[in-house]
């Protein structure tokens, strides 16, 4: 019985994981071809997460995430933001620029923890709880390259605010978190930024894991 409860768990949350991937809602079929498990078996599944809330069906049958992840979500942003501002405050500091994380919700990036320098004239003022495409700037384009398996960092500029830089990489190797580690400056940013926010990355991830 432990086994079976732990393997009903384990499909729950790859169901749960697939429908977060930022494509929207799939049908039971959908489900069932992708995640690889009979049609009643995903029909089990999806009655026990809609009578929790982490399930949600549509007029057209359906299945999209339901509010009941955002509980989840808000409780596990203050540890994420906990853990991550020791590796945040240095990488600024070293930097010499702003420091973010950012996760994804959907197709948005939403900086979860922001640290500044503390000992240069002039910083980007970044807010944590801003959101923004994952489509635009270094830290969404960061997650996107995490989709497609990549661990190297992005540069952008002026994406998000005009004269503004961003550099960001991708928290690898965690299943259950999209993220990205960046900096954004209105200053220059050299090869040496961009390898010291792939370490606070790869920091990052031990710390999580």
């Amino acid at each position: 019985m432990a086994a079976e409860s732990a393997q009903t768990l384990e499909r729950g949350l790859r169901l749960l994981r697939l429908l977060a991937d930022g494509k929207g809602g799939r049908t039971p079929t959908e489900l069932s071809a992708e995640l690889s498990l009979s049609r009643p078996v995903v029909y089990r599944l999806v009655t026990t997460l809609l009578s929790e809330g982490f399930v949600r069906r549509d007029a057209e049958g359906r299945v999209h995430l339901g509010f009941g992840v955002l509980v989840l979500a808000q409780a596990v942003q203050p540890l994420l933001r906990a853990a991550a501002l020791p590796t945040l405050r240095r990488l600024a500091e070293d930097v010499g620029a702003t420091a973010h994380l950012t996760v994804a919700e959907g197709d948005d990036g939403l900086a979860v923890a922001v640290v500044e320098p503390s000992w240069t004239n002039m910083h980007v003022a970044y807010r944590e709880g801003s959101r923004h495409s994952l489509l635009l700037g270094a830290a969404g384009q960061a997650i996107l390259a995490l989709r497609e398996g990549r661990a190297d960092y992005l540069v952008t500029e002026g994406q998000l605010q005009e004269g503004a830089r961003g550099i960001a990489a991708p928290v690898a190797g965690l299943p259950w978190l999209e993220a990205s580690v960046g900096v954004v400056t209105f200053g220059p940013l050299d090869e040496s930024a961009g390898l010291r926010v792939v370490e606070a990355a790869v920091e990052l991830a031990g710390a999580l894991g």
